[in-house]
């Protein structure tokens, strides 16, 4: 399974509006990717991972350009857009 691991650049880390671009990007991949072990398609299962700015996460998923795409939103201050 392909996994690649990042650093939370948002400055709130994790948290509502990133967590839901995130989510909503991974609900239209039509692929699960995981992040550290949770649904990367659900925002409230994001935000339980408590994933704060400068932490590394795990991202996962059966599929690489799936796997690709939702680090690299992790990688971006989703919160400055």
């Amino acid at each position: 399974m392909p996994s690649k691991s990042v650093v939370v650049a948002s400055s709130v880390g994790l948290h509502a509006r990133p967590a839901a671009l995130i989510a909503e990007a991974a609900e239209g991949l039509g692929s699960t990717v995981t992040i550290n072990g949770v649904d990367a398609g659900s925002s409230l299962m994001i935000m339980t991972l408590g994933a704060k700015c400068g932490d590394t996460v795990e991202v996962a998923g059966a599929d690489q350009s799936a796997v690709d795409a939702i680090a690299a939103l992790v990688e971006r201050d989703l919160d400055a857009d």
